[in-house]
């Protein structure tokens, strides 16, 4: 073992021990120093940390809080946007049913129009009826084209109803997984086993937006369904309306065609009556006619024999010989017989010749009473087949008027 070859003297000895000590001493107070800012370090990290996770679980629920209450809200949307989908649906089919049964009516006075041009001659006529038809297939018509408008409407509706309910469903797919996300967040705590460390955890997302364009989506989204929905609610009135209006209209003009068919009916059954009367009267005319011609007849072969006898006599005091053969009384009243006769007999063939012209004129007469009475019988047929044919229009119209209820 080798000894150092230097030499301290006890006073360097002496110094080099205070040395030491007030060294370590000043050691001790830093060393005691940075304990005690350390200690207040760690107090205040704990505390702010604590506080800071304190105030991220607030937020947290508080943005919880938002989003279960526009989860809420936006659901009882959803809720009532479906209901008025539901209800404008079963008014557009509605007004489709009540538009496929104005095809009763459309073919029904078709039937009516077409079966009325079978009528005959002079009652070929363009009466009131002819008008009401026509009148009754323009309000058919009108009425088809205002319920299929109706119809084209209520369709457009569903259209914008069903963008604003899939916009709402969106809105809360979206709402859900983030309230799916916050309450996962909200119930982590230090001891949760799915913690760990994330890299750039603090990065901002393309897409992020501000809480106020948050709130406005779906507020946006809120107010337009409530919009498309006030829409949709005056449209089933009108749609109400129109059903109701237009059965009224069709059932109004239905009456008024079925009294100018009434009224017809009945002036024909006026018209066959007379004429059956006439009929009756102008038969009874033509035999007695018949039985004066045939009188006549008798009375002119009953003016044969006495002329035959006139004339007999005549010719034979012809043969009065020599002064016998005299133009005496009884020659003077032969001839005059004779001619008297003959006058009677020219006088009834004339009557006879007016008598057989009568009874001609009777019988055309008659010929075209009787076809008269066909034509106007078969008028009266077909307006009364019209008139079963416009039964179905009753019932047509029950069921038109059913349509037009609120259910």
């Amino acid at each position: 073992m080798q000894k150092s070859a230097t030499r301290f003297a006890p006073s360097d000895w002496h110094v080099a021990n205070r040395i030491q000590s007030t060294t370590a001493i000043k050691q001790r107070d830093v060393a005691h120093d940075f304990r005690q800012s350390s200690h207040r370090l760690r107090n205040d990290t704990d505390c702010h940390t604590t506080w800071t996770q304190h105030s991220s679980n607030k937020k947290l629920e508080k943005r919880f809080s938002d989003i279960e209450k526009w989860k809420e809200s936006l659901e009882k949307c959803l809720t009532a946007v479906e209901t008025e989908i539901e209800c404008l649906s079963e008014h557009k089919e509605r007004s489709e049913r009540a538009l496929d049964a104005k095809s009763v009516p459309t073919e029904v006075v078709w039937d009516c129009m077409t079966m009325r041009e079978g009528r005959m001659a002079i009652d070929l006529v363009r009466d009131e009826v002819e008008a009401q038809l026509h009148k009754e297939l323009e309000v058919v018509e009108a009425i088809k084209s205002m319920l299929l408008q109706k119809v084209m409407e209520a369709y457009e509706q569903l259209c914008v109803l069903q963008e604003a309910r899939q916009q709402l469903q969106l809105d809360l797919t979206d709402k859900q997984t983030a309230f799916d996300i916050d309450n996962d967040c909200k119930g982590m705590t230090n001891e949760s086993g799915n913690i760990s460390f994330h890299a750039n955890s603090t990065r901002i997302e393309k897409g992020v937006v501000t809480p106020d364009t948050w709130d406005s989506f779906s507020n946006y989204n809120s107010i337009r369904a409530n919009a498309e929905m006030k829409g949709s609610t005056a449209l089933r009135e009108a749609i109400n309306y129109t059903v109701q209006q237009t059965s009224s209209d069709l059932d109004t003009q239905r009456l008024a065609t079925d009294r100018a068919f009434r009224k017809r009916i009945h002036e024909i059954k006026q018209a066959i009556s007379e004429l059956e009367w006439q009929r009756h009267n102008t038969q009874e005319e033509i035999s007695d006619v018949q039985t004066e011609i045939e009188r006549l007849q008798k009375s002119i072969q009953n003016k044969e024999p006495p002329m035959m006898v006139a004339q007999t006599r005549l010719e034979n005091r012809t043969f009065r010989p020599n002064v016998e053969l005299c133009r005496d009384e009884a020659q003077y009243g032969l001839v005059e017989e004779v001619s008297e006769i003959a006058g009677s007999t020219q006088s009834l063939l004339e009557k006879l010749a007016v008598a057989e012209h009568t009874l001609s004129t009777l019988q055309r007469t008659l010929a075209r009473i009787e076809n008269d009475l066909g034509v106007k019988t078969s008028s009266r047929d077909i307006d009364n087949q019209c008139m079963e044919i416009r039964a179905k229009l009753t019932q047509n119209g029950m069921h038109g008027r059913h349509l037009g209820r609120e259910k």
